[in-house]
């Protein structure tokens, strides 16, 4: 099994220019793979990305996110969870079911108005991860550079202290900590381990 995210930058046409998002969001690409095998931008405001241990795929879109929302611009994404049937030299010309639920869902995000959700071989995993992406959308739509900045903080260096915090960005720790109430930063840490718990719960079946 593997995961497969795709995404594409929301309102891009009405940018005055790609710059603030396009490098930022080919770094981080870069550093889980080599394009075009593992992934691709499109038409210039679309990407996919494959992710051979699909554990760890929310944790990379909330990584996206965190950078986009640094940078004031937004995605929507959608997750597939499935095999892969052909690997092509290119992610795009890969196939498989992963690639085909990955497809679907982002058909349907803004049918529903939402930026993140998953499509997996399991309904009952879906309906119960989608209503948690959903409320945790609620509040990721709506960081700020400063709480998304709080938010990668805490990713990337999980035992990081908010002193610790505060003295790297110059700010005291009572700014912090209200900054990480207001990123809702240990929700969104929740819900990235129930997915990982619940993936694992339904894969061993």
């Amino acid at each position: 099994m593997i995961a497969v995210l795709k995404g594409d930058i929301i309102a891009s046409r009405k940018m005055s220019s790609q710059e603030v998002w396009i490098k930022p969001l080919k770094g981080i690409l870069s550093q889980w793979g080599e394009t075009p095998k593992d992934w691709e931008l499109v038409w210039g405001d679309s990407f996919q990305l494959q992710i051979n241990n699909p554990k760890e795929v929310l944790r990379k879109a909330i990584a996206i996110k965190t950078m986009l929302k640094k940078a004031e611009v937004d995605a929507r994404m959608a997750i597939g969870l499935g095999e892969i049937s052909y690997q092509a030299e290119k992610v795009s010309e890969s196939n498989g079911l992963a690639f085909i639920y990955s497809g679907e869902m982002f058909e349907e995000l803004k049918k529903d108005k939402v930026n993140l959700a998953v499509k997996s071989p399991w309904s009952d995993f879906d309906t119960e991860i989608n209503l948690y992406l959903k409320l945790g959308g609620f509040i990721m739509d709506h960081w700020t550079v400063s709480s998304a900045e709080i938010m990668q903080i805490a990713m990337d260096t999980p035992e990081i202290t908010q002193d610790e915090i505060g003295k790297l960005l110059g700010i005291a720790q009572s700014s912090v900590s209200n900054r990480w109430q207001r990123a809702r930063v240990d929700a969104i840490l929740e819900i990235e381990t129930m997915f990982r718990n619940k993936l694992k719960q339904y894969s061993s079946l």
